[in-house]
């Protein structure tokens, strides 16, 4: 968990990022402001080109902005290229406006909803969800377990659609009750429950905590 607030940092929280790992391969699956910070208390500066993939959900800034933080360490302090980038279309224009070209540092891949990704020993399967702009979350399937990231997402998605047997789900959980379908698509831990329980999920991590309730200082885990 390398940061789990929503929408902008709470106090010593990140943005939304989490590291994912196999026995052999490391993916990132987004890179919002912070994480960067935090990737490197897991792996080291100099080992920064081996990460098998960088995978980002949507265009929102709180999802990827660190991106730009890693593009200069790899090409002008690592001399790396070609470090693997998933996105939607969305998603890579709005790093290409901030940052302009986004090589040699990376290999851009454009991925849409239903798309299927191997990247090393993991299975990546990507589902558009219910969200103001462009999302798409992604199911991982490793050698051992199963993954599954809602992104950003109001109820008008389910983890159902990213398929049965998830052993794990991150799933935003933005709002109290109270502030629920305000207008903005974004779950409450309670719609993200009731998600996972329809999905039939092994553990549910509420992710994406609004940084301005109390709940907000850190993310939250159950069954």
């Amino acid at each position: 968990m390398l940061g789990c607030s929503g929408s902008w940092p709470g106090p010593g929280r990140a943005c939304s990022g989490y590291l994912v790992r196999t026995a052999t391969t490391t993916i990132v699956l987004d890179m919002g402001s912070g994480t960067l910070a935090n990737l490197q208390r897991h792996v080291a500066p100099a080992d920064l080109p081996d990460i098998d993939a960088v995978v980002l959900s949507h265009a929102h800034p709180d999802h990827w902005t660190d991106v730009s933080g890693l593009a200069v360490g790899l090409r002008y302090y690592l001399g790396a290229a070609g470090v693997p980038l998933y996105a939607g279309a969305g998603t890579v224009s709005a790093a290409r406006h901030l940052m302009g070209e986004l090589t040699p540092p990376f290999d851009v891949f454009t991925v849409h909803d239903a798309d299927i990704v191997t990247v090393g020993d993991v299975r990546l399967t990507f589902a558009a969800t219910d969200h103001n702009v462009p999302t798409l979350a992604v199911r991982l399937d490793g050698p051992d377990a199963t993954l599954a990231y809602s992104a950003d997402t109001g109820p008008g998605w389910s983890l159902t659609a990213l398929g049965a047997d998830i052993d794990v789900a991150l799933c935003e959980a933005t709002f109290t009750d109270a502030n629920a379908n305000h207008g903005s698509a974004h779950l409450t831990a309670r719609q993200a429950g009731a998600m996972a329980r329809d999905a039939g999920v092994g553990e549910l991590v509420i992710t994406h905590l609004a940084p301005w309730y109390r709940s907000g200082s850190g993310c939250s885990r159950g069954v």
